[in-house]
């Protein structure tokens, strides 16, 4: 794991990338903000997480970095016990993830137990959306207290890169590591409120489009040819024909705007801390 620091002092912000190896975009986006040699107004780390994944182009080497958290330093899995120290890393800190995926090309950011830290940051990302997955948070980086992920783009493309270092530049803006207004862009808020899973074996055909509503008893992919229709009306959120062995994707409920949402106060922090000790 590398980890830079930019700043004098203790750094209280972070941004993470390379959780996993084949999505390079927040890697390359770490290493082009260093390269302008940033004069910054606080301390920041910068971190480079899954160095041996990344340098072999794949997804982990022993498990999902990002659904072991928060790890454990004695085992004998790569991934559980690079998650413990990431854990340590970030301690304390406010800390954007960076991300990218094979199904949906715009940056949109990723939360659970959303709290008003949360919130603040992912106000200030240029990004269309912000989805809500404490459904299915389990040992993933968001359901901590201070963390927040974007999915950059499509998965190793150069957009996904430049998407990355934008959010990257923002999120150090919003936090006020780097001078100058963040964006405010207002995003929709999409709450996930269950996965789809595939059956074994099956060939499946995503028909939709993420974030595009289907109707109730609409079509929305196909199995083995045959129509999968919606119960209800929902939104999806990460789908994709082959972008996973296990999971179509998401159902989502579209909440309305990042600003109409009551702000959140102390109980979902509280459940946030809760939740890291699964």
């Amino acid at each position: 794991m590398q980890v830079h620091t930019v700043g004098d002092g203790t750094p209280e912000v972070a941004v993470v990338g390379a959780v996993h190896g084949d999505e390079p975009c927040g890697a390359r986006a770490i290493q082009r903000f260093l390269e302008t040699e940033p004069d910054v107004d606080r301390p920041a780390k910068l971190i480079v997480a899954n160095e041996r994944a990344l340098e072999r182009g794949v997804r982990y080497v022993d498990t999902d970095l990002n659904r072991c958290l928060p790890g454990d330093p004695e085992s004998d899995q790569y991934e559980e016990r690079l998650a413990a120290e990431l854990m340590t890393e970030v301690q304390d800190c406010l800390a954007l993830g960076i991300h990218s995926t094979v199904s949906y090309d715009r940056p949109f950011a990723n939360v659970a137990y959303l709290n008003e830290r949360k919130r603040d940051a992912v106000a200030h990302l240029p990004v269309d959306a912000v989805v809500d997955f404490t459904v299915v948070a389990d040992g993933r980086s968001v359901e901590l207290p201070g963390f927040v992920d974007i999915e950059a783009g499509h998965q190793g493309s150069a957009a996904a890169a430049d998407n990355a270092y934008d959010c990257l530049v923002a999120f150090l803006r919003a936090t006020d590591v780097l001078p100058g207004e963040p964006p405010a862009p207002d995003p929709d808020f999409y709450e996930v409120t269950d996965p789809v899973y595939k059956e074994p074996g099956r060939a499946y055909r995503f028909l939709g489009e993420n974030f595009e509503r289907v109707p109730a008893g609409e079509p929305f992919a196909t199995v083995d040819g045959d129509d999968l229709t919606a119960d209800e009306e929902f939104c999806p959120v990460l789908m994709s024909s082959d972008g996973h062995d296990v999971l179509l994707g998401y159902r989502s409920t579209h909440r309305g705007r990042l600003s109409t949402l009551p702000v959140p106060g102390d109980d979902a922090e509280s459940m946030a801390d809760g939740a890291t000790d699964d």
